[in-house]
């Protein structure tokens, strides 16, 4: 249930933000189809897909459920929490059918990537795209009759922007992706700065950090379940029709790439991720006893031969992340930097990607661990959980 404080801000939101020029909830096709599900009672499914704030176990990805519940006690409804600490849009689309599709069919999806893509990815507007386009592909081709949300979460960056009237870039590209695929977007930043300008709430009282506290969760939750609240059930559940791609380029048709696929030549070790393996930085409990694929030092080689346009890499970027150089098909050796701003003292999850724009056809990939590195870098040390191919 929610508390008497969050529904007095969401009741005052109500009244007020949706009479500003930007809306804060773009309803689009709103949850049509999820409501026919629901109410023709039986099982329903429904899937969190994000970084760290849908991962975590006391936020939106429990709250909305838990309403959910409430509201309709007689339905059995299945929820995944697919959320992975510090990961983007592109993480998304090349983990969502390990993540989310094995799980079965979903008939709503919610998914927050805003926040990371604008300061952990730091992606570009192109790359935030086809980030989130490829996974609503991936998602409506496995369940055409399915609904999603997404929703854009907030960091004291994306709100001073919305403050200042403007958007991040990752906010304006999901946005945009969303109104292309006409399905409900969710502004959790414009609703804060709004209630902030107001009077009404405080980012240090009500919000906290990029992580919201239990205030901040439920005004977000809020949102949520108003798309869904606010929304007409369909006679039955309609096929939705995929548009052309708003990028061609969107990693929608991915496939993920064992690291032992590959052919190394030097002193790389392949084994479960431990304190042995990776003796420097934090390892969060995700990864460990995962299967990697390491380098410590420079001059180690990996070759691979693909078809496809992009070839990404999942890494654990440590302390002492080095700097790999990439040729394709036999051209110019380009650097790639894996040592991240988060990497000062954790095994920092990130995907890269080593190839991109190239045609559909096949390609010969050479990587190597370079002599070069970050100044803040440790070491020379390159660690590969998996590899993607986008076609």
């Amino acid at each position: 249930m929610k508390s008497t404080l969050a529904l007095s801000l969401l009741l005052a939101f109500a009244a007020s933000a949706f009479s500003e020029e930007a809306p804060v909830i773009e309803p689009g096709r709103g949850g049509a189809n999820f409501l026919a599900k629901v109410q023709g009672g039986g099982k329903v499914h429904v899937a969190f897909l994000g970084g760290s704030i849908t991962q975590n176990s006391k936020g939106h990805a429990t709250l909305v459920p838990e309403w959910l519940r409430s509201k309709w006690p007689g339905v059995e409804f299945t929820v995944t929490n697919a959320g992975l600490a510090s990961t983007g849009s592109v993480t998304g689309a090349f983990r969502f059918a390990e993540g989310v599709l094995e799980k079965g069919p979903v008939d709503l999806l919610v998914v927050e990537f805003a926040v990371n893509d604008d300061q952990d990815a730091i992606l570009d507007r192109d790359t935030a795209i086809r980030g989130l386009e490829g996974v609503l592909r991936q998602y409506f081709a496995a369940n055409p009759t399915g609904d999603a949300i997404s929703v854009q979460f907030v960091n004291p960056e994306i709100l001073a922007k919305h403050q200042a009237g403007e958007e991040a870039v990752s906010v304006a590209a999901h946005k945009a992706v969303a109104r292309h695929y006409g399905i409900a977007s969710v502004d959790v930043g414009l609703a804060l700065a709004r209630e902030i300008a107001a009077g009404r709430m405080t980012w240090e009282d009500d919000y906290r950090d990029t992580h919201p506290n239990e205030t901040g969760y439920r005004f977000a939750s809020g949102l949520i379940e108003k798309v869904i609240d606010e929304s007409k059930a369909s006679a039955e559940p309609v096929p939705v029709a995929l548009p052309e791609p708003l990028d061609p380029g969107s990693y929608d048709r991915v496939s993920r790439l064992d690291p032992q696929a590959l052919s190394w030549l030097g002193g790389w070790k392949f084994g479960p991720v431990s304190k042995e393996l990776l003796p420097l930085g934090s390892i969060r409990g995700d990864y460990l006893n995962r299967p990697a694929l390491r380098s410590d030092s420079a001059g180690d080689y990996l070759y691979h031969t693909f078809a496809g346009s992009t070839l990404a890499a999942f890494v654990l970027a440590g302390p002492d992340a080095g700097v790999v150089e990439v040729s394709v098909d036999g051209g110019e050796w380009r650097k790639i930097d894996l040592f991240h701003h988060y990497s000062k003292a954790l095994n920092y999850p990130r995907t890269v990607l080593l190839a991109e724009g190239l045609s559909g056809t096949y390609h010969s990939i050479a990587i190597r661990t370079s002599e070069e590195r970050n100044p803040k870098s440790e070491g020379n040390a390159a660690t590969f959980l998996s590899f993607g191919v986008a076609e």
